[in-house]
């Protein structure tokens, strides 16, 4: 025992290196286990901006044809040759249609005669008549008979006329209605085809009451400011923007009774012929200007039971949900009405992983075809 004890000091002090060592092994060992922090997911983002904006509608809408003529039959007769191709473009005068003329010529030529006969006797009535050789009854019943003469041969020359149909209008021809041999004009004049007038060419839509009333509230509190245009654009069928504005042609005052809604019409030009009477459109539709609003792309926008939100980069650099209240819709942004402030950063791409508290790079959104955001086409300059 005496001899443990003499050794214990020296068993002291080789144990404390050991403990050092075995302690820097654990510590080596946890540094070794120890996940690496995940780097900053990088999402895009804009940066929210007040400015003025056009606030705008989007109304169904019909095209109708400039003007429409419908090619009728004025004489009967059979129809002898169609001088047209159908679907094709026609100028006003053109001859379209040929019906047989022979009854109608021999008219003609039968009320010539009788015409100058009337004519003759006239003039062989007024020498008489002059030299007091004929009463005055008699010639002025040889002047009668000679207007009436006239007036036949002016109907008859008509008809042979209207043998040959033209065109009223330039524009383009539909489909024949008639054929070759078909008699027509018989009791009434026959519709044998269609020309329509296309460019420029309506469009014929409507916007519901409510909405006229409330922007005629929003415009005398001042919150809504008045176009100062008329130009409205047309939304194609796959959704892209026609190339060429049109103008806004008249608003009826009234409202209709069985649909509650007001009448409106929009004129554009088409000059291709791309567009067709009948086609359905939208209309995209000024309502009027309003300043100091926020707006953020579709994109960013998001659905919960609770309601709508967007993510945001907060002051740490990480995502975070911001409830928000959205307001009109111009062209593909949505009005911010509630929920963002100016200078806030929006996220836009990278959503699907940008959980809430997630550590995130946030990148200027650069949209394809440019460095920048490209502006609303219905944004206006901020006011200094």
């Amino acid at each position: 025992m005496k001899a443990l004890a003499r050794y214990r000091p020296l068993f002291a002090v080789l144990a404390v290196p050991l403990l050092l060592a075995a302690c820097g092994s654990k510590e080596a060992a946890s540094q070794k286990t120890a996940p690496a922090a995940p780097p900053a997911l990088e999402v895009d983002v804009v940066t929210v901006v007040p400015r003025t904006v056009m606030l705008t509608q989007d109304l169904p809408g019909r095209l109708e044809a400039y003007r429409s003529a419908q090619v009728r039959a004025r004489v009967e007769g059979i129809v002898e040759k169609r001088l047209f191709t159908e679907g094709r473009d026609v100028k006003a005068g053109d001859t379209l249609f040929l019906i047989d003329a022979r009854n109608y010529q021999a008219a003609f030529s039968s009320a010539k005669a009788d015409a100058n006969v009337a004519r003759q006797t006239v003039a062989r009535y007024r020498t008489m008549y002059e030299a007091k050789a004929l009463s005055q009854q008699d010639f002025e019943l040889a002047e009668a008979k000679l207007k009436q003469a006239e007036s036949v041969l002016s109907k008859a020359q008509i008809d042979l006329d209207n043998t040959h149909v033209p065109a009223a209008i330039d524009g383009r021809i539909g489909r024949a209605q008639v054929t070759a041999g078909a008699l027509v004009g018989h009791g009434d004049a026959t519709l044998l085809a269609t020309i329509e007038q296309i460019n420029p060419i309506y469009v014929n839509f409507t916007q519901p009451g409510s909405d006229v009333l409330r922007l005629q509230r929003e415009m005398e509190s001042g919150s809504l400011k008045k176009p100062t245009s008329n130009k409205v654009e047309l939304i194609l069928e796959d959704g892209s923007i026609y190339p060429q504005a049109g103008k806004l042609l008249f608003s009826n005052l009234a409202v209709d009774s069985s649909t509650g809604s007001v009448s409106l019409r929009a004129e554009f030009p088409n000059a291709k012929h791309e567009l067709l009477p009948g086609m359905f459109m939208r209309i995209r539709l000024a309502e009027g200007s309003k300043e100091n609003s926020i707006k953020v792309p579709q994109r960013a926008l998001k659905m919960t039971p609770q309601g709508q939100f967007v993510m945001v980069v907060d002051a740490e650099g990480k995502a975070a949900m911001r409830p928000v209240k959205t307001g009109e819709m111009i062209g593909t942004d949505f009005v911010i009405q509630k929920g963002l402030n100016p200078d806030d950063k929006v996220i836009v791409n990278g959503l699907q992983k940008a959980r809430p508290g997630t550590p995130v790079k946030a990148l200027e959104w650069q949209p394809e075809g440019g460095n920048t955001p490209a502006p609303s086409v219905a944004a206006l300059p901020e006011k200094k």
